[in-house]
């Protein structure tokens, strides 16, 4: 009964945040569990689908654009981690976190650096998180095509940058980041 907690999105300049959490089933394994950023989408769409079908539980949160701009994106990743922690339908005895930092939470926890590359639990809630975030920002793209959301889901590339300027930042900019404060200045 332990639970890997990972985020998707700390660095985009646009989208919440994401986090998902994940108790494994020892007797249902799943094959190529992996840090999400080492696989392919496509490889992480068919692994999330396994690993919601196989897992004991898991839960996917956010933290919302206005969250992150009003308590800092640290926080509001924490948030989200807890959040998705919360939302089990059972719950861990212990939480094993990615990285070095943990939220607030009343269950045993511990940070593991690297650990969405070392724990099966972790990186089953990093494709989790990741593919629920690419979903979340492919629905942006639907609705703000000018951005290109589905070319760099956020992220500050030079397209992204270009599109901010010509356009604005719209609702799904995170304003605390200096690349989006900046233009409203």
């Amino acid at each position: 009964m332990i639970c890997g907690v990972d985020e998707a999105g700390r660095g985009p300049l646009a989208g919440p945040v994401f986090a998902a959490a994940v108790i494994l089933d020892p007797a249902r394994p799943i094959e190529g569990l992996a840090d999400s950023k080492k696989l392919s989408a496509r490889k992480r769409e068919r692994l999330a689908v396994e690993i919601r079908a196989k897992a004991r539980a898991w839960a996917i949160a956010e933290a919302s654009v206005e969250e992150i701009d009003r308590i800092n994106i640290l926080q509001a990743t924490l948030l989200a981690m807890a959040r998705a922690v919360s939302a089990l339908a059972q719950q861990p005895l212990e939480v094993l976190v990615d990285g070095n930092r943990c939220p607030d939470l009343s269950l045993p926890v511990r940070a593991i650096v690297r650990g969405d590359a070392t724990v099966a639990e972790i990186s089953a809630a990093s494709i989790l998180a990741k593919t629920a975030r690419d979903a979340e920002m492919l629905r942006l793209h639907a609705l703000f095509p000018e951005y290109g959301f589905d070319r760099h889901f956020g992220y500050g590339t030079a397209l992204h940058v270009t599109a901010l300027r010509q356009y604005g930042p719209c609702v799904c900019h995170r304003r605390s980041f200096a690349p989006v404060r900046e233009l409203l200045e």
